[in-house]
C-alpha cells in the first residue's frame, strides 16, 4: 500500500527543467503552473481529464511564450501599444510570493500558490513603470480553477500608468464545429479580422466554422462554452474583466504558427477574460484586481434556460 503523503502543493521540474508547481485536490483534480510566465499549463478534473489545450509543438524554451494553457497578457494585450505582442509577463520568470496579501476566501483549499512579478531593469527600459503583479492560482475542493491577479502601482515618481490585460485561456474541446459559446449574444464586439471595426453579435449562441478573433465588450460575469461531443460545459466567471476575447486561428493561421500543429485548431478554443477596450489606469499606491474562475460541468447545464444556482451548487 502506498504510504505517500498527499501533497496539495508540490514543487518540481517540468519540460526542459523549468520550475513548476503542481496543485492537487483530494478528489483527484489538479493544476500545473510554470514559474516561467506565471503560466498555468494544465487543469485536470476529478477523472484526470485535461481541460486546457497545450499545443503538442509548444516549445517550453524561454524567451518564447508557452503555446496554450493560460498565458497572462500584461501590460499590453495583442499589439495595442509599443511592446511585443501580449506584453512581457508571459515570458518572464516569476517568483514565489512568500508574503502574499490576505485573500478573502470561502474555500478550505490548501491547493494554491502565490507568485509575484516585479519589473527588471530591462523591463523598466521598455515599460518605465514600477509595479508589483501578484498572482494566486488555486484549486477549489470541487476542482474549479481560480486565478486572482493583483497589479499595484509602486512608483515613487507620482505618475499613474495604464495597461491592458487578458487571461488568454486555451480550452480543450473535442471538435470546434460542435462547440457553442453562450452569454455573448446581442453584444457589441470589435472584429480583429476587420481592422477592429465594431459590430453587434446576432441573437444566437456563437458557433464556429472559420477563423474568429473578436473582442466582446461589456460582457456578463458568466460565459459558458458548451462542448456537445464531450457533453461538457465550461463555465467562466470573472470579475474586473469587462471584455471577452474569442479566438480560433483556423487552418491557414494554424499552419503559419511554428509552435502549433496544423490540425490542432479543431481541438481548442480561446475565450479570454480581458480588460482591453478601456485600459486600466492606476495612480501610485492603487491596486487593480482581476479574477477568473473556471469550472467544468456536465452539459445538462444550459446557461440561458436553467437556474444558474444549479451550476453553482454542482461542485
Amino acid at each position: 500500500m502506498s504510504t505517500e503523503k498527499f501533497l496539495p502543493v508540490e514543487f518540481c521540474k517540468g519540460n526542459n527543467g523549468l520550475d513548476k508547481v503542481v496543485l492537487r485536490e483530494s478528489r483527484g483534480s489538479s493544476a500545473e503552473v510554470y514559474l516561467y510566465g506565471g503560466h498555468v499549463t494544465s487543469w485536470k478534473n476529478d477523472h484526470g481529464e485535461e481541460l486546457l489545450f497545450v499545443s503538442s509543438k509548444a516549445t517550453f524554451k524561454p524567451p518564447k511564450a508557452i503555446r496554450g494553457g493560460i498565458p497572462i497578457c500584461f501590460p499590453q494585450f495583442a499589439s495595442l501599444g509599443s511592446l511585443e505582442s501580449h506584453g512581457f509577463a508571459r515570458n518572464r520568470f516569476w517568483s514565489i510570493d512568500t508574503d502574499p496579501p490576505a485573500f478573502p476566501t470561502n474555500s478550505s483549499s490548501k491547493a494554491y500558490i502565490d507568485l509575484i512579478l516585479r519589473p527588471s531593469e530591462e523591463d523598466l527600459k521598455i515599460w518605465p513603470h514600477s509595479f508589483e503583479f501578484r498572482l494566486r492560482v488555486a484549486l477549489t475542493p470541487g476542482g474549479d480553477l481560480m486565478l486572482i491577479s493583483r497589479v499595484r502601482n509602486t512608483s515613487t515618481d507620482g505618475k499613474p500608468f495604464s495597461f491592458t490585460f487578458a487571461y488568454h485561456t486555451y480550452f480543450s474541446v473535442s471538435d470546434i464545429s460542435e462547440v457553442r459559446v453562450e452569454g455573448l449574444e446581442t453584444l457589441d464586439y470589435l472584429d480583429n479580422l476587420q481592422n477592429k471595426e465594431r459590430f453587434t453579435e446576432q441573437g444566437d449562441a456563437i458557433t464556429f466554422e472559420s477563423e474568429v478573433d473578436k473582442i466582446y465588450l461589456s460582457t456578463p460575469t458568466k460565459i459558458a462554452i458548451l462542448d456537445h461531443e464531450k457533453k461538457r460545459t465550461f463555465v467562466i466567471r470573472k470579475d474586473g474583466l469587462p471584455d471577452a476575447v474569442v479566438w480560433n486561428p483556423w487552418d491557414k493561421k494554424a499552419k503559419a504558427m511554428a509552435d502549433f500543429g496544423d490540425d490542432e485548431y479543431k481541438h481548442m478554443l480561446c475565450v479570454e477574460a480581458a480588460a482591453v477596450e478601456k485600459p486600466i489606469t492606476l495612480k501610485p499606491g492603487e491596486e487593480w484586481k482581476g479574477r477568473l474562475e473556471l469550472s467544468g460541468v456536465p452539459s445538462s447545464y444550459c446557461s440561458g434556460q436553467l437556474d444558474p444556482q444549479k451550476v453553482l451548487s454542482s461542485s
